[in-house]
């Protein structure tokens, strides 16, 4: 029967090519991982690499054992980390993915308040985008992901807890004087940073935009919104960005405004059916929730 010895040593030589680089990244001899390796490979009964030119390369059952094993390694790590968290002195951990814009001020601001009540939490935070939602929590990467739509077709359950806006993003030396909201028409012949293609927000500003028959003057794309909101700074255009980051991003040098009628989406907390939120994960929620309401 393989153990988790020989499940680290297979996984460590997968990874990275070759069992002088396994031996590195575990900290143990070259000789010990060829005489683990070995073992393994006799007690499952097939080879699970082969030597080509000068290097490892995995066998086809190899591939097909990877992922099992990644699967343990990581069950492996978690476990790991919940020991060093107990002798830390910590009461709990919440690993915590987060969509760009909201991990800019949002997120770190909840994590702050929720940490000068609970301060023996350790939080494990990462920004995620769209596509990746799923495989976060199918990969255990993430115990709660939060986001703004939910992946169809997956068994992930979600509750709304908050709701944002899209906003316009400019340059203070650029609309001088402008009104308390502004709408989609004042893009018209302006130079625009778009954001169309980031994902299911930039989907509801492109149907706006199609929906009134406005072609913005694009000028450049960007993925996330921060990168669309540096753009702006720089003087490029101007840009509609959710109001998280436009919150996050204002100074002396740019400024923000509602849109004019309003775009609002829903934010929402993700996690598989299967594995639902424990009750310190549905306490954080309720601190971010009170920080995405704003005062």
């Amino acid at each position: 029967m393989l153990t988790l010895r020989h499940i680290e040593i297979f996984h460590a030589v997968y990874a990275t090519g070759s069992v002088s680089a396994a031996a590195r990244s575990l900290n143990c001899s070259q000789p010990s991982v060829s005489k683990v390796l070995r073992h393994a490979e006799s007690l499952i009964g097939f080879p699970l690499f082969e030597r080509r030119a000068g290097r490892l390369r995995p066998t086809d059952d190899a591939h097909g054992l990877f992922d099992a094993a990644a699967d343990v390694q990581r069950r492996v790590e978690m476990l790991r980390e919940a020991a060093h968290n107990i002798r830390a002195g910590r009461t709990g951990s919440l690993r915590l993915s987060s969509v760009p814009s909201l991990a800019l001020k949002a997120v770190p601001d909840a994590v702050a308040a929720f940490l000068a009540r609970r301060p023996h939490i350790f939080f494990d935070l990462q920004t995620v985008h769209h596509d990746e939602i799923a495989r976060r929590l199918y990969e255990r990467e993430a115990d709660l992901v939060i986001g703004y739509d939910v992946p169809r077709s997956a068994p992930i359950a979600h509750r709304r807890i908050a709701t944002g806006e899209l906003v316009l993003l400019y340059r203070r030396a650029d609309l001088p004087g402008v009104g308390d909201t502004l709408s989609l028409a004042d893009l018209d012949g302006r130079p625009f940073v778009s954001l169309i293609r980031s994902g299911p927000i930039g989907s509801l500003l492109a149907g706006e935009l199609a929906r009134i028959g406005l072609a913005p003057r694009e000028v450049a794309s960007a993925r996330t919104f921060f990168i669309a909101a540096s753009l702006v700074r720089a003087g490029v255009g101007i840009a509609i960005v959710d109001s998280f980051t436009a919150a996050a991003v204002t100074g002396p040098d740019l400024d923000w405004r509602p849109l004019r009628p309003a775009l609002r989406f829903d934010i929402h907390a993700m996690h598989l059916e299967s594995r639902p939120p424990t009750r310190l994960a549905t306490a954080f929620l309720g601190t971010l929730g009170t920080i995405l309401a704003g005062p």
